[in-house]
């Protein structure tokens, strides 16, 4: 070929897009009675695309989904059916101990009810999942403080979780989702136990998270908080019953 039918070519043919970081293919999750009979169908073929970058709200009536699709996305439940894509990994092809290592590698978490270890510090705390990891000790421990002093926490390193408010708290547990760099962030009803000043304020740091470019998927049952999201996924027996791109509350698409 020569170097002019080879110039050619690369006009004629765009570069392919980049792979999703997530993508499920008509997903489905069924959970069944001790006979062996059909409990619920929680999940009905679910396809849904995510790329690298975005700002989702998963929401939804009480059992449409949405908790469980949560726990699909977060590896902590397997489909009973479809294919699951997470960075392009078939989420199918790992067994359970490469499973677990895989989401606390790739996954970061953060729950409603903060889940921090009452007997830790702080740094402590944060440091957990490096330590699962066998990430040597002063890089745990320098990794969790550039966490901390990232979420505003960098003067409460030897405090434990019940020397801090509410908010001090979920900030502590965003540190703690962060420190193994992963490629996606889940997080359950964030603000749901935090009063609506607090929630705010975490809100703005998800939101300059998401403006450095991590992928976040928020479930909610709160308008307010789904307003701050680039994306809303409304759920309803178990299937997308909307899927829309939305002007943001900060102007942002």
């Amino acid at each position: 070929m020569t170097a002019l039918t080879q110039s050619a070519r690369d006009i004629s043919e765009p570069a392919s897009a980049p792979a999703p970081l997530v993508e499920l293919r008509e997903i489905r999750k069924i959970y069944y009675k001790p006979d062996g009979s059909v409990l619920v169908e929680a999940l009905r073929g679910v396809d849904l695309s995510i790329p690298h970058g975005q700002y989702v709200a998963i929401m939804g009536a009480s059992g449409s989904g949405k908790s469980t699709m949560m726990n699909v996305l977060g590896c902590l439940d397997r489909p009973t059916s479809g294919a699951f894509l997470l960075e392009g990994r078939d989420i199918a092809s790992f067994d359970d101990e490469g499973l677990s290592e895989f989401r606390g590698r790739r996954i970061g978490f953060v729950f409603q009810a903060f889940n921090l270890i009452s007997e830790l510090t702080v740094e402590e705390n944060v440091e957990t999942p490096l330590f699962y990891q066998r990430v040597p000790k002063a890089e745990r421990r320098q990794r969790a403080i550039d966490k901390l002093e990232r979420v505003g926490l960098g003067d409460r390193l030897g405090h434990r979780p019940r020397e801090l408010s509410g908010g001090q708290q979920q900030r502590a547990a965003i540190a703690r989702s962060l420190v193994t760099e992963p490629a996606l962030l889940l997080a359950d009803e964030p603000t749901g136990n935090l009063d609506s000043a607090t929630g705010a304020a975490i809100l703005d740091l998800f939101d300059e998270l998401h403006h450095a470019g991590m992928t976040i998927i928020i479930v909610t049952h709160d308008d307010s908080v789904a307003a701050r999201c680039q994306r809303i996924i409304r759920l309803a027996d178990g299937q997308i019953e909307t899927d829309r791109m939305v002007a943001r509350q900060d102007g942002q698409s």
